[in-house]
C-alpha cells in the first residue's frame, strides 16, 4: 500500500534524526539537533550577509529609510573591505530583485568581459592548454560597481555617498579580522604576495593580518569615496580606469582604458522550474544558475522523501542528477550574445525524464554524455529585504578567493581572475572570444511558494552552487526542515564532472561528504561503485530570508561554516 505524505515525511525524519544526530547535534530543546541555532525572525527589515559587521551596516542603512537594494550595496561594499578573500569591487556581480509596489521579479547580470585586445591566437602562440589562475591573462572587466549603479538607480532610496560611507569609515578606522578571514587572507597571501601591490595593500608590516588584528585599508576608502562623489562613469570612464590600464600594460597584461569604458550590465528575466509545487529562479547563462534547475527536475520524479535524507538511495540519486546537469552545463552554458543556448530546453521536464532514465539505482556512472540540442534554434552571498516588502537576492566575486593577485596601484583592490573559466577549444561553446562574457559559477537564487514570493537565498562555492541551491530546496520542501535547519545540514559535494573549460569527464568523480552523513551511508555508496571522501571545507556558505505573508514577518538564517549572520529588527 502506498505511503500517505504524512507517512513519507515522518519516516523521512526518523530517519534524518538515525543518519545525522549522534554524529552532529548540538543538544537543542528544539528544532532538529543538527542546527546550530533558531531562525531569526523579525517584523520590519533583514539581512544575511556572510560577516556579521556587514549584516550591521545593512541594517544601518535599513534603519536610515534605505532600501533593501541599498542595504544590499552597502553590505557588499563592506564585504569588500572585511572580506577581501571572497570579494570585491574588482569582480563582477549578479542579483535577483523583488520589487514589491509592481510585483516583479528581475534580475541583473553585472558580469564583466574579456578585453578586446587578446585573442584565442596569444593563448595559442604561449603553448597553452588552459588559462592561468592567476597574473595578467585571466583578467576580465570587473562589473561589480556598473552593477551597484545600475540596482541603485532603479530601487535606491537614499544617495549614494550615504550608501557607501559605512564601509569607508570602517576602511579608514580599521576592523577586526575574524578567524576563518584570517585564515583564508594568509592561504592567498602564500601565492599571492608576488605581485607588485599585493603586499603593500594587504600585508602591512610584511604578513597577512591575524584573528582579532585591527585592519585598515585608505586606499581602498579613497576609491569609494571617489566613486561615491563621481558615480559608476568615475570607476569605468575615470582616473580609475585609467589606473587600471596602466597597471595592466605595466605587467604584461590585455585589459585597457578602453575595455572599462565599454563595460554595461544587462537586465535579464529569471529562468524557473517549478519542485513538487515551488518555483524556484535562477539567472539565465553565462552563469550555472540552471544546472540547479536541472537537478531539481530530474529529482522531481523519485520519492525523495521516501529514501530518507543522508540514506545511501538519496545521496546517489543526488550525485547522478548533478553528473547529468553537469555534462550540459560543460557542453551548453556561455555567453548568450555569442551561443544560442537551449535554456527553455535544458529546464523542461520532458528533457528532465528523458535524462532521468540514464540513472541505474544500484551502480555509478563512470561517464555520461551530454544531451543533444534540438537543432531549432570564493565568493560571498548576501539577501536584504526592508519595509516595503523589497527582497535582494546578490552575490559577488573575485574568483578563486582574492583573485588574480593584479593589485593596481593605490585603489586598494585586486582584480578577477574570471577569464580562467574560458576553454581555449575552438568551436566550445565557452572558447575564449574577444569582448565575451566567461562562464560564470556565481548564481543568486529566489522561490516563490503559492505564487507569492517565498524565500531568497544563495551558497556560493564554485560548482557546489547549484548542488547547494538544490540541495536546500529539497531540505525544505521534501525533508520539512525550516529556514535554518536547511543550511546548517549536512551537504553532499560531487566533484569530477566535465567542465566548461574543455576538461571531460571520465572517471566517475568523487563524492564528498560531510560528517553528519555517517558511515552505512558511505559503504553503501561505495558498493555502488562510487569514490566517497569525508570533505572539510568547500561546501559552500549559505544565507536566506523568507516571508511569512500571514504573519507579515520574515525569518533569516546564517551559515554556520563560515562567519555567516542574519539579523532584522
Amino acid at each position: 500500500m502506498p505511503r500517505s505524505p504524512m507517512c513519507r515525511l515522518a519516516v523521512s525524519a526518523l530517519a534524518f534524526v538515525m543518519l545525522i544526530g549522534p554524529a552532529f547535534g548540538y543538544d537543542r530543546l528544539t528544532g532538529a539537533a543538527h542546527a546550530s541555532r533558531s531562525e531569526v525572525i523579525a517584523p520590519n527589515a533583514m539581512a544575511a550577509t556572510s560577516q556579521p559587521l556587514a549584516t550591521e551596516v545593512a541594517l544601518e542603512i535599513l534603519r536610515k529609510g534605505g532600501s533593501a537594494v541599498d542595504a544590499a550595496i552597502a553590505a557588499n561594499a563592506m564585504l569588500g573591505l572585511v572580506e577581501p578573500t571572497g570579494c570585491g569591487i574588482g569582480g563582477d556581480l549578479y542579483a535577483i530583485v523583488w520589487d514589491a509596489k509592481n510585483e516583479q521579479l528581475t534580475g541583473l547580470n553585472a558580469s564583466g568581459r574579456s578585453p578586446q585586445s587578446l585573442s584565442l591566437s596569444v593563448f595559442k602562440d604561449l603553448g597553452l592548454e588552459s588559462i592561468p589562475p592567476r597574473g595578467p591573462l585571466p583578467v576580465s572587466v570587473p562589473g561589480a560597481v556598473d552593477g551597484w549603479f545600475e540596482l541603485h538607480a532603479r530601487y535606491g532610496k537614499l544617495p549614494i555617498d550615504e550608501v557607501l560611507a559605512p564601509a569607508i569609515r570602517y576602511a579608514e578606522n580599521g576592523f577586526p579580522v575574524s578567524e576563518l578571514i584570517a585564515y583564508y587572507w594568509e592561504r592567498n597571501a602564500t601565492v599571492l604576495d608576488e605581485y607588485p601591490g599585493f603586499s603593500d595593500t594587504f600585508m602591512p608590516g610584511g604578513a597577512t593580518p591575524k584573528k582579532g588584528e585591527m585592519f585598515k585599508n585608505p586606499r581602498l576608502a579613497n576609491t569609494y569615496r571617489r566613486i561615491a562623489e563621481g558615480g559608476r562613469d568615475a570607476f569605468y570612464k575615470g582616473d580609475i580606469a585609467r589606473e587600471i590600464g596602466d597597471y595592466m600594460a605595466g605587467q604584461g597584461g590585455y585589459l585597457t582604458y578602453e575595455d572599462m569604458a565599454a563595460h554595461t550590465s544587462d537586465w535579464v528575466e529569471p529562468v524557473s522550474t517549478t519542485y513538487r509545487g515551488v518555483e524556484v529562479f535562477e539567472l539565465p547563462p553565462n552563469g550555472q544558475g540552471i544546472a540547479a534547475l536541472q537537478i531539481l527536475n530530474i529529482l522531481e520524479g523519485y520519492d525523495v522523501a521516501g529514501m530518507g535524507f543522508g540514506s545511501p538511495e538519496y545521496v546517489h540519486t543526488f550525485a547522478e542528477a548533478k553528473k547529468l546537469a553537469f555534462e550540459d552545463r560543460a557542453k551548453f552554458y556561455a555567453d548568450m550574445d555569442f551561443v544560442d543556448v537551449p535554456v527553455d530546453w535544458l529546464v523542461s521536464k520532458d528533457y528532465a525524464a528523458q535524462r532521468r532514465k540514464l540513472i541505474d539505482p544500484d551502480k555509478a556512472s563512470r561517464e555520461l554524455p551530454a544531451g543533444d540540442a534540438p537543432m531549432d534554434g570564493d565568493t560571498i552571498y548576501l539577501t536584504t529585504a526592508d519595509a516595503d516588502g523589497n527582497m535582494v537576492s546578490l552575490i559577488q566575486s573575485n574568483y578563486r578567493g582574492m583573485g588574480s593577485g593584479m593589485t593596481p596601484g593605490e585603489l586598494g583592490f585586486i582584480l578577477q581572475d574570471r577569464g580562467e573559466l574560458f576553454a581555449l577549444e575552438e568551436g566550445h561553446a565557452n572558447v575564449y572570444e574577444p569582448g565575451k562574457r566567461p562562464f560564470h559559477t556565481i548564481i543568486p537564487a529566489f522561490a516563490f511558494k503559492d505564487g507569492k514570493p517565498w524565500i531568497s537565498f544563495g551558497l556560493m562555492g564554485g560548482g557546489m552552487q547549484p548542488q547547494g541551491h538544490a540541495q536546500i530546496i529539497v531540505n525544505l520542501v521534501d525533508f520539512g526542515m525550516n529556514l535554518q535547519e536547511a543550511g546548517d545540514a549536512a551537504r553532499i559535494r560531487h566533484d569530477g564532472s566535465s567542465e566548461p573549460t574543455g576538461e571531460i569527464m571520465s572517471d566517475g568523480g568523487t563524492v564528498f561528504l560531510e560528517t553528519g552523513i555517517t558511515g552505512p551511508t558511505r559503504d553503501a555508496l561505495a558498493e555502488k561503485g562510487h569514490s566517497v571522501e569525508q570533505g572539510r571545507g568547500g561546501f559552500g556558505g549559505y544565507q536566506a530570508i523568507m516571508i511569512d505573508h500571514e504573519q507579515g514577518v520574515y525569518y533569516g538564517a546564517s551559515e554556520s561554516r563560515k562567519d555567516g549572520h542574519a539579523a532584522g529588527f
